[in-house]
Order: C-alpha cells, then structure tokens, then sequence
C-alpha cells in the first residue's frame, strides 16, 4: 500500500495548472481509497478553495460525522458523493466488508440531502445481492430527501471477477436498465446508470447524455504515489507519467494518446459492431490492460 501523497506536492500541481486554465472552471474531486481518512483534508480543502479550485469527494461515509462534514463545508466543500450499496446492513455491510457502515451511511445522506446549495448524489453498487431491494431502497432515498440516485454494476477484473455475487446476469442487468428507466418517468427522484458502457437504446432513456469516454480528455488524475492517468477509475492502467518526474500540464498537452485516438480498440468483436462509431470501443477501464481486449460489451449484457 502507497503512502498518501504529501498535500504540498498536490498543490504544487495545481499551481502549474491554474497558469493554463481557469480554475472556477476546473472542478478537483478527492476520492480514493477514502479521503476521510486523511487528518489534513480540511487543509487540503482549504489550500484548493484557496486557488480558486471548487472541490468536492467521493466517500463512503463512514467518518463523515456532523463535525467532520461541518468542518469540510467550512473548507470549501461544494460537492459529494456518498456511497450506499444496500437497503439494511445485511447487504451493504456485506458488500463494503465493514459492520456498523450502512448506518454510518445513512445518517451521511440524511447530512448531505439537508444541505443547502451542495452539489451531491447517492451512488449504488447493483449486484445479485441488492437488486430484488431496488424500489426499496428507491422510497428510502426518497423518504430522506435524496434528488440524485447513480446505479452503476462492478466490471469483471480484480475480486470483482472471481465473486459471482457481484456480476449481473443478462436478465438481471436488463432489469436494472428498466428500473431505472421507470423510475426516471416516475420523476419522483432523478436516477442514472453510471459513465461506463455504452448502452444502445437504453442510452438516453437511463442518461441524461449519450455514453462518452471522458478519460484522458476531460478529466485527469493525479495518483497517491504522483502518477498522472485519467479517469481514476483507470487506477494503474495507462498511467502517462509521474508529477515527481514529469511536469502535468506538459504530459496532458503532449501525452494521452491512447485515450484521445481509440481506433486501437477496434479489434476483436468491436472490429465488426456497428455500434462502434458511438462508443469507440467502450471505456477503457472495461479493457485488460495488457491486451487491450474487451472484458465488458454492455450491449453483450443487453442482448438477452
């Protein structure tokens, strides 16, 4: 496990960058691992709302107590993310392997849905476990005030591909693709399915916008041991440099070809699709890092 990064390093970052964009225009979300854990993240808050960075996280909730989110908001907290991945903690408790964290969860959304002028949403992990509590949890979000709902499913890599509980089947993704399309008629409470995967004629039906890879073209990152990549979710796939070797705003402009020409995906069964001029080989992060190959077509899923 890597040391967290030093917060002066970071924002040694950030000053390079602001020199080449706006910073009220370039939104730096903290995610992790979990950023709670870190005794300094007020201070690093702090020193990005300083810059004229907005910054927001990405969190499980546990740690986030009256106080902690009290203080975060006084650092210049401007958007969240809360995860809860289960109804009870039978099956959220289940899924983070901690006990005591669906209840911490709750109360972090009860916290964050009563905030004025915070930009937040509830994330969902859909597996075989949850998915028969879907309208459930759906009244319990809407029961504490919760606007926006994201359900995403765990692509097949890591843990994730040995553990046949967390793997939708067709039927079952289907299903969760009209759940949400359902509940967005409804209108009651604003649902969507992740970033990942393109969806063929459930895309605008389950999206707010069609399916788009923004790795490496909107969005960067900078990794707790310095490594640049992209979309965090991309973790130690395509890394591009490292901040304690390499200048940033040098490796964005001059590096990410990988991820801005994507015509290195159309092999194997994306050669043929004709679905490939909208999703370009799909997310990277869907894609075995060593071979390039497909490990995830959501149109597969779809097709039952």
């Amino acid at each position: 496990m890597a040391p967290d990064m030093p917060m002066e390093d970071f924002l040694k970052v950030l000053d390079k960058i602001s020199t080449q964009v706006n910073p009220n225009k370039t939104m730096v979300v903290i995610t992790g691992g979990e950023p709670l854990m870190r005794k300094d993240l007020e201070k690093c808050g702090e020193e990005i709302y300083k810059r004229g960075f907005p910054w927001g996280m990405v969190t499980n909730g546990f740690g986030l107590t009256a106080a902690r989110f009290n203080s975060l908001l006084n650092a210049g907290l401007r958007s969240i993310t809360i995860s809860l991945d289960g109804l009870n903690s039978e099956t959220h408790d289940w899924f983070r392997g901690k006990s005591g964290s669906w209840q911490k969860a709750i109360e972090a959304v009860e916290r964050v849905a009563a905030t004025p002028d915070l930009m937040y949403d509830v994330v969902t992990c859909v597996n075989k476990r949850n998915i028969g509590d879907l309208e459930a949890i759906k009244e319990l979000f809407i029961s504490k005030g919760v606007n926006r709902w994201r359900l995403f499913t765990v692509f097949p890599k890591g843990r994730a591909k040995e553990n046949p509980l967390l793997q939708l089947s067709k039927e079952e993704f289907v299903r969760l693709m009209d759940f949400i399309k359902d509940t967005r008629k409804e209108g009651k409470i604003k649902a969507s399915y992740g970033c990942e995967g393109y969806l063929g004629e459930y895309e605008l039906e389950v999206r707010d916008s069609p399916f788009f890879c923004q790795a490496g073209i909107h969005i960067g990152s900078v990794l707790v041991d310095g490594s640049i990549s992209a979309c965090p979710s991309l973790r130690a796939d395509y890394i591009q440099g490292n901040i304690y070797n390499d200048d940033f705003m040098k490796v964005w402009n001059e590096k990410y070809q990988i991820m801005r020409d994507r015509s290195w995906t159309k092999t194997g069964k994306c050669a043929s699709c004709k679905s490939y001029k909208y999703c370009e080989g799909n997310g990277l992060h869907l894609r075995d890092e060593q071979t390039g190959e497909i490990l995830c077509c959501h149109l597969d899923l779809l097709t039952v």
